[in-house]
């Protein structure tokens, strides 16, 4: 499992994923912090990543292009440090890495995650 961490996401996050034995990057180290989230999606999808962001436009670009990939873990709280929510999203990572690996929307909160497997579909 590979982790792209988003911009507006802390560098620190780095650190706390490879303590539990995930590989992650930042994307400020691999691509342009002013790039649009489009090109990080697509960076993600050709790299093998898994983009990790407190974005909601991520979702959104999945929904409209009804993508099957990459997968998106969104992060759904004020506090978004690994000290604050670290372990939770560690949780989450190995509990649905079958449904990472398979393409899927996650978002987390403190209390729970939510978990919708791509292509997203409109609900009738």
């Amino acid at each position: 499992m590979k982790i792209l961490i988003d911009m507006n996401l802390s560098p620190d996050w780095t650190a706390a994923l490879a303590a539990a034995n995930i590989e992650a990057v930042h994307w400020s180290t691999v691509g342009d912090p002013r790039a649009k989230d489009i090109e990080i999606i697509e960076y993600a999808r050709s790299n093998g990543y898994i983009v990790f962001t407190h974005d909601l436009d991520f979702g959104t670009i999945l929904a409209l292009t009804h993508a099957s990939g990459p997968s998106v873990i969104q992060v759904r709280t004020q506090d978004i440090l690994p000290s604050s929510l670290g372990s939770t999203l560690i949780s989450v990572l190995h509990d649905n890495e079958s449904s990472l690996d398979q393409g899927a929307l996650i978002v987390v909160d403190k209390t729970r995650a939510r978990i919708r497997i791509l292509p997203l579909e409109r609900k009738v």
